[in-house]
C-alpha cells in the first residue's frame, strides 16, 4: 500500500465502502415496492453498466480486442465506474493479474487460492475486494499514462454518486431502492466470472487452467461467460464460440453484437477474432471416437 499516495488510498477504499452501502441500500426497495418504472430502471441500469464493464473495460481496455477514439474510451469508463466496479486502472490491473497467475497465489480472485469450496466461491465472488487485495501490485502505464483515464479512475466514485442522485430525483426513496438493487445485482454478476465460469461449465478449448463456458454467466454479463474461450483468445472480441465434432460454433455474444453496431457506426475497428482453424486448433481433442473408426469396429464385428 505504500506505492500509493494517501489520497488514491482513500479513493480505491471507498470502492467497497460503496458497494456495501448498495448492498444494504438495496432493503429500501422492501419498504417502497418496486414499480413498473422502478424496475425498468432497475433493468436499464444494469444492462448500460454491464456493457461498459464488457465492452469497455474488458474488451477494448485490458485487451485491445478492437480499437476505438478516446472519447467513446473515456465516455464508456465513466459509465463502467457508475456502476461501481472501481476505476479503468485499478480494473484492469487485477484483470491483467489474474490472466498472468490464473488460479495461482497471485490470482487476485480465484475460487481455489488462497481457499477453496465455499469459502472460495465467497472469495472469488467478491470477499476478494474487502480484503488487501483490493490493491493491485502494479498499475497499467498506459492508462496511467492518460490523464483524463488517470482523473476518472481516481474519482471512479462520483460517477456511481452522480447516479445515486439522478436516481432519487427521477423517482425518490423507490428509485434510489432501484439503483442500490441493480448496483449490487451488477456487482454479483461480474463476480460470476470470477467463480461460476471458473467452477462450472464446458471446457472445449485447451488452456493451462479450469476457465469454463457457462450459458448462465454468459446471459448475467452479456457474453463473458464464454470464459474459456476468453482464455483461449484473450484478445479476442468475441466471446461466444465453441467447438463440437470438430465444428466452429457461435454463441450468442450480445457485447460482440453490441462492438458490431459501434462498427457500423465506425465508432469501432479492427477487430479481432481469431481463424477457424485456429479454433480448431486450439479446440480439446474429441472425447468420442471418429466415426471411420466406429464404422470400422462395428465391420469387425459382423463379420
Amino acid at each position: 500500500m505504500n506505492r500509493y499516495s494517501l489520497l488514491t488510498v482513500i479513493a480505491y477504499l471507498l470502492g467497497p465502502t460503496l458497494i456495501i452501502v448498495s448492498h444494504i441500500g438495496s432493503l429500501l426497495v422492501l419498504a417502497t415496492g418496486l414499480s413498473w418504472g422502478a424496475v425498468a430502471w432497475v433493468v436499464f441500469l444494469y444492462l448500460l453498466r454491464m456493457l461498459a464493464i464488457t465492452a469497455i473495460y474488458h474488451r477494448l481496455l485490458t485487451h485491445k480486442s478492437y480499437q476505438a477514439p478516446a472519447a467513446l474510451l473515456w465516455l464508456g469508463s465513466i459509465i463502467g465506474a457508475s456502476a461501481g466496479q472501481m476505476g479503468p486502472s485499478w480494473w484492469k490491473a487485477h484483470h491483467l493479474s489474474h490472466h498472468q497467475h490464473v488460479e495461482q497465489a497471485l490470482d487476485p480472485h480465484s475460487p481455489y487460492t488462497p481457499v477453496q469450496g465455499l469459502m472460495g466461491f465467497y472469495w472469488s465472488q467478491g470477499g476478494w475486494v474487502l480484503s488487501s487485495q483490493l490493491f493491485p501490485e502494479k498499475l497499467p502505464n498506459d492508462v496511467e499514462k492518460d490523464p483524463v483515464m488517470k482523473v476518472i479512475d481516481r474519482l471512479h466514485f462520483l460517477p456511481l454518486v452522480a447516479l445515486g442522485a439522478l436516481s432519487y430525483c427521477l423517482g425518490g426513496l423507490e428509485y434510489i431502492g432501484a439503483f442500490f438493487l441493480s448496483t449490487t445485482l451488477l456487482f454479483h454478476g461480474v463476480q460470476t466470472v470470477n467463480s461460476l465460469a471458473h467452477i462450472i461449465g464446458k471446457q472445449p478449448f485447451i488452456t493451462d487452467d479450469r476457465s469454463r463456458n457457462n450459458a448462465l454467466v454468459a446471459f448475467l454479463t452479456l457474453g463473458e461467460g464464454w470464459h474459456n474461450l476468453h482464455h483461449a483468445f484473450q484478445s479476442s472480441s468475441r466471446h461466444g464460440i465453441t467447438v463440437s465434432d470438430r465444428q466452429v460454433i457461435y454463441l450468442i455474444d450480445p457485447t460482440f453484437r453490441f462492438i458490431k453496431i459501434l462498427e457500423g457506426l465506425k465508432l469501432a475497428s479492427k477487430l479481432r477474432i481469431p481463424s477457424e482453424l485456429s479454433l480448431l486448433a486450439r479446440a480439446k481433442p474429441q472425447t468420442s471416437p471418429p466415426l471411420a473408426i466406429l464404422a470400422t469396429s462395428k465391420t469387425s464385428v459382423n463379420s
